[in-house]
């Protein structure tokens, strides 16, 4: 196998979280996504969304989309405590959260970045009032993820999951649109710091900020 990256962008580094806590050797490729690597010929042909994280397989096929490769590495690499979950509730609120903290938070973030900053205005048109609506929508959900941590010690229940790393992902992030976890947020806080002491994640902190989505 072998994972076509830029390491320090969100959606790569859910997957390179997810490798590393799975104890997951995997040869990695570059991708030049600000000069536009991911939009040449080349590269649309082996992924489906031009866009990465990209997984070449032994076979010569491919898989995009960062769930869904780490969802492929985790049945070719099965180990007794599953990150997708165990049970089938497991299961069912890993994928529920997963989908909350995507489509409310780290979307959400992606669409304000990139439209406040511009920093793709050569090959999308960006919008700002459209970016300054998303990063307040960003502010509105933290509460409720805040409210969901006041519950359990991990995003999803009592167990870390796919959930947790896509969340710490996404707080991460939003330091780029001027966006702090203050006091006002400390379920967020205590588990954003326990987060940042797993090894899987200090295992890849060479300042790793995740600026681009």
């Amino acid at each position: 196998m072998k994972l076509y990256e830029l390491a320090p962008t969100p959606s790569a580094r859910r997957v390179g979280i997810f490798l590393a806590e799975k104890g997951i050797a995997v040869p990695r490729v570059n991708v030049d996504i600000r000069g536009g690597e991911n939009l040449s010929t080349e590269f649309k042909a082996k992924s489906a969304n031009g866009r990465i994280p990209l997984l070449e397989l032994d076979d010569g096929s491919y898989l995009c989309e960062s769930v869904a490769i780490c969802r492929y590495l985790e049945e070719i690499h099965p180990s007794e405590r599953s990150l997708f979950g165990n049970t089938p509730l497991e299961r069912a609120k890993v994928e529920m959260w997963q989908r909350i903290i995507e489509l409310q938070g780290l979307m959400v973030g992606f669409q304000a970045f990139r439209n406040l900053s511009g920093v793709y205005k050569d090959r999308e048109n960006c919008v700002e009032s459209w970016g300054a609506e998303s990063r307040q929508r960003v502010i509105d959900f933290l509460p409720s993820l805040d409210q969901q941590l006041s519950k359990s010690a991990f995003v999803a229940g009592d167990a870390f999951s796919i959930a947790d790393i896509s969340a710490y992902v996404f707080i991460s992030f939003i330091k780029n649109l001027d966006i702090e976890v203050t006091d006002n947020l400390p379920h967020i806080k205590a588990w954003f710091n326990t987060m940042a002491q797993r090894p899987a994640i200090v295992s890849l902190t060479p300042k790793n900020s995740g600026a681009n989505a």
